[in-house]
């Protein structure tokens, strides 16, 4: 009955959760689904929570108040249970470099009950043609391509990704995005940290943001916020010294372009063009701009992505050490090592 009751819940269920470091509340009572299947962005500005809240949910950090279901199981008492049916995508990870990747992948498999055949995660993952290379020979976009692999070598049902292309340049980013859009199709959920907006509006289902310990804002990316009713701008850049008119003008910016921000989108474009047709007058670079995830993130926190801050969980060592398994027994020691079950050392992760 349990296996059944399992099945049939949310991937993630967390209600009033809490979490502090002393005198410092991390977590505030934060409550949150993950559906079976999606893929769930968490953004906020270091030092909001969000490594807390993920650590607690991985069963390496242990609550101090609220329930968590995750996969069924209370990742606090029943995690033997659940870590071999996750897998978890640290920042950086330890991988013997002058392994394979197939010796790699079969390494991993061997640690779990049930593992995937170590070919079919290879394809999954898009590195067949890279089967008997050698990890040092990897470029940037195929390694994180094999830290995925790992996470799949035991077939988790469920995907913890930290900031999976920190650092990336935008060939291996696009690269890493089309891995973990063949997750969700392979019917995974994955639950992703990132500070990079687009790949949030690219990849997520659904968003939430963090801040001071509190989500502030849930949804699917183009309408969290009530982004999608936020009032659009309206820029263009005048030639020739023509004036329009006092309605339609505002100051220029350092570009070199006249920004308006119009309660009525319509009505104020068709005004500017007709008047621009009227008097021939050239608008170069007109364009309408929907508040993008960025804008609404920066309105909802305060804080560029990525501003730092004082998560107590941000400067503690908070990682498995491993790439991905989830398999670790303890949280690692000063070393990045854990100090039991199958890990590889200097596996990362930052608030």
């Amino acid at each position: 009955m349990a296996e059944l009751v399992q099945a049939g819940s949310a991937a993630i269920e967390v209600h009033g959760l809490t979490k502090s470091y002393d005198d410092v509340q991390a977590v505030r009572g934060i409550d949150l689904t993950v559906e079976r299947g999606q893929i769930f962005a968490l953004l906020g500005p270091n030092g909001a929570g969000k490594t807390t809240t993920v650590e607690i949910l991985e069963g390496y950090r242990p609550r101090d108040g609220g329930t968590v279901k995750v996969l069924g199981y209370d990742p606090a008492r029943q995690r033997k249970r659940l870590k071999s049916q996750i897998g978890i995508v640290l920042q950086s990870s330890g991988i013997d470099r002058y392994l394979t990747v197939s010796e790699t992948v079969a390494m991993y498999a061997g640690f779990y009950p049930q593992p995937r055949p170590v070919d079919e995660v290879i394809e999954m993952v898009g590195l067949e043609a890279k089967r008997d290379t050698r990890v040092l020979k990897l470029s940037g976009g195929q390694q994180r391509r094999l830290d995925v692999a790992i996470a799949l070598a035991g077939n988790p049902d469920l995907l913890f990704l930290d900031e999976p292309t920190t650092g990336f340049d935008p060939s291996a980013r696009h690269e890493a995005w089309e891995v973990i859009r063949n997750l969700a199709a392979l019917g995974k959920t994955v639950l992703l940290t990132t500070h990079y907006m687009d790949e949030a509006q690219y990849l997520a289902d659904r968003v939430a943001v963090i801040s001071n310990g509190l989500i502030v804002a849930e949804g699917p990316p183009a309408t969290i916020g009530n982004r999608e009713r936020a009032r659009a701008r309206i820029r263009y850049r005048l030639t020739d010294g023509a004036v329009p008119p006092a309605d339609l003008a505002a100051p220029t910016g350092p570009d070199g372009l006249t920004e308006l921000v119009p309660d009525d989108l319509t009505t104020t474009l068709h005004r500017l063009t007709g008047w621009a047709l009227e008097h021939h007058v050239t608008l170069t670079g007109l364009e309408v701009i929907r508040p993008s995830l960025e804008d609404v993130y920066l309105e909802l926190t305060g804080d560029p992505p990525g501003t730092a801050s004082t998560d107590p969980s941000s400067i503690k060592p908070t990682s498995t050490g491993l790439a991905s398994t989830g398999l670790a027994s303890t949280k690692p020691t000063s070393t990045g090592l854990a100090s039991t079950g199958p890990t590889s050392s200097q596996g990362r992760r930052r608030s």
